[in-house]
């Protein structure tokens, strides 16, 4: 059963606009939050548990923790990049409830000392853009953004920036450049952005569904909020559900829910006729796991992590035994290859060569040993980089050749897919 604690009145048309979120209680948490001292709602948010939903699942009180603690002005920044294959739910919460995030980032100002903030929303996302330049404007217009906010004394400013669709602008490194108005390119680190961030001041960056979270954490408490999930994965999580799948959506559930449980309880299983093949857990950087691997899984960072794989931004891409993986490692690696900055060789080199490769395997020029080259240039590519680009690149390739080599090697032998008995030219035209 879904968990909603977030996505609770979603459902609602008017829940977008600053009548229908305040009709449910919305701003209430703020008057709350605005009473008390700014390290205690830090600390409410360190006691939940609650971890980066960005994909990286790092504790948000611990991060917010980090700021130095001097006068210097700091800045809060909402990632809504989301370039991530297979995620959408950051676009389902701008979408829907635009207040609920803002609410979240004054909260969030509040409670680290920052009284100027961005929201960077992917370039591909017009009407969430829209959405959600509406709702700040609604809120500017109640008081409840600027100056003197609900007569605390605390003044916060807040700003939609659109990027202009590059994936490596979801690292938060490269999204700080592009803010800047430099090229979008990852910095290297430290200093991290909690000391030295945007123009060179401290800096916050939370992913929207994170900041959307500190509402409801507020509200009930810390207790109240770790009685979702697990032990260590507090709190619930939207999981992004796409690929042969019947009921395909944003599902919100509490961590450590079993992954087939996501998949046929609330996906409604693959089609009929077919088997489940394989599952991409956390957004295509994640390795891939196996149909057995699937029946031990839940969607917690720790069994993730343990089975190899990662939790990531909770996108779950569902592959039945319709799918050549060769095919759809062709796919990955074009996109990782597509986007990689190519600020640094092992990642700019790196991604062209798996992708030459693949093609090569594809249009049934592949030799055996191109396989062992695959991995090869993709364990080069791991841990040599600046950002974590390369090794999203690297990862899909390994699992998918370690995991399903009788069709590498069947495409080189046979110059055709295993799967579908097609060779690419055949599957193009």
């Amino acid at each position: 059963m879904e968990t909603k604690l977030l996505t609770e009145h979603y459902e609602k048309d008017d829940y977008r606009t600053l009548d229908g979120y305040q009709k449910t209680g919305g701003y209430q948490v703020l008057k709350k939050a605005l009473q008390m001292k700014p390290e205690q709602i830090v600390e409410e948010v360190k006691a939940s548990g609650l971890r980066g939903r960005g994909g990286a699942g790092f504790p948000t009180g611990t991060k917010w923790s980090f700021l130095p603690k001097n006068s210097e002005p700091r800045y809060l920044l909402c990632n809504a990049d989301e370039g991530e294959p297979g995620t959408f739910k950051d676009r389902l919460m701008m979408e829907r409830a635009p207040h609920q995030l803002i609410e979240g980032m004054i909260i969030s100002g509040f409670a680290i000392g920052s009284k100027k903030s961005y929201i960077y929303v992917r370039g591909e996302y017009h009407y969430p853009i829209a959405v959600l330049r509406k709702a700040v404007k609604e809120a500017y217009d109640a008081k409840l953004l600027g100056k003197n906010i609900l007569g605390s004394g605390f003044d916060f400013d807040l700003d939609v920036y659109s990027g202009a669709g590059a994936y490596i602008c979801g690292e938060e490194t490269g999204m700080i450049s592009s803010l800047e108005g430099l090229k979008g390119q990852p910095k290297l680190k430290p200093p991290f952005p909690a000391v030295q961030g945007y123009l060179r001041k401290p800096t916050i960056v939370n992913n929207v569904e994170t900041l959307a979270a500190v509402v409801p954490i507020l509200r009930d408490g810390a207790a109240a909020y770790k009685k979702f999930g697990t032990e260590k994965s507090a709190g619930t999580k939207l999981f992004s559900l796409s690929g042969n799948i019947i009921r395909p959506g944003n599902y919100e559930v509490n961590l450590g829910y079993p992954l087939m449980d996501l998949v046929n309880k609330l996906g409604g299983g693959v089609r009929p006729g077919r088997k489940l093949k394989a599952v991409i857990p956390g957004g295509s950087s994640a390795p891939v796991l196996t149909a057995a691997e699937c029946e031990k899984a839940t969607m917690d960072y720790e069994c993730l992590a343990q089975m190899g794989s990662m939790l990531g931004s909770g996108a779950v891409i569902v592959i039945d035994d319709s799918q050549c993986m060769v095919d759809m490692l062709g796919v990955l690696t074009h996109f990782y290859h597509h986007e990689s900055c190519g600020q640094c060789t092992p990642c700019r080199e790196g991604t062209g060569w798996l992708n030459k490769i693949v093609l090569s395997i594809l249009e049934g020029r592949g030799r055996l040993q191109d396989i062992e080259l695959l991995e090869r240039v993709a364990e080069n590519m791991k841990g040599r980089t600046i950002c974590a680009l390369s090794d999203a690149a690297a990862l899909p390739v390994l699992s998918f050749i370690t995991k399903f080599r009788d069709e590498f090697e069947f495409y080189v032998r046979e110059g055709r897919s295993k799967v579908r008995g097609t060779t690419y030219a055949e599957m193009h035209h």
